[in-house]
């Protein structure tokens, strides 16, 4: 059950950093903020649910490469703005991308380095 829970915490967390992504611009007042602190809650979920054993080392690596990814791509805003009519939703999406795998990430390490302390691993 928590495995499912984990799943569509990531699936949910996925589709909302791109619609947040694509959107944020356009959201009126808090809704942004509101919406990029659910991002952080469901990668914290799917950090604490979706994630244990023999796939703790691949998530970490994939995650790794996400938020360098993301994390350059989101330094680039130069280069964005220069990019007709999608660059600033690229901004976007790069950015909540970050919101929600960071936090993930950074749970399922502390739990991989917990396991590695107590000999688990």
């Amino acid at each position: 059950m928590e495995k499912q829970i984990g799943h569509y915490a990531f699936i949910i967390g996925v589709i909302i950093a791109v619609v947040l992504g694509l959107a944020a611009s356009q959201l009126p007042g808090t809704a942004g903020a509101w919406l990029a602190s659910v991002l952080v809650v469901l990668g914290l979920v799917v950090g604490f649910l979706n994630v244990s054993g023999k796939e703790t080392k691949e998530f970490l690596w994939v995650t790794v490469a996400l938020v360098v990814v993301a994390f350059a791509g989101k330094s680039q805003i130069e280069l964005w703005a220069n990019v007709q009519l999608i660059g600033s939703y690229l901004t976007g999406v790069f950015n909540s991308i970050l919101a929600f795998v960071v936090p993930a990430s950074v749970i399922v390490a502390l739990k991989d380095v917990w396991a590695l302390a107590k000999g688990e691993q």
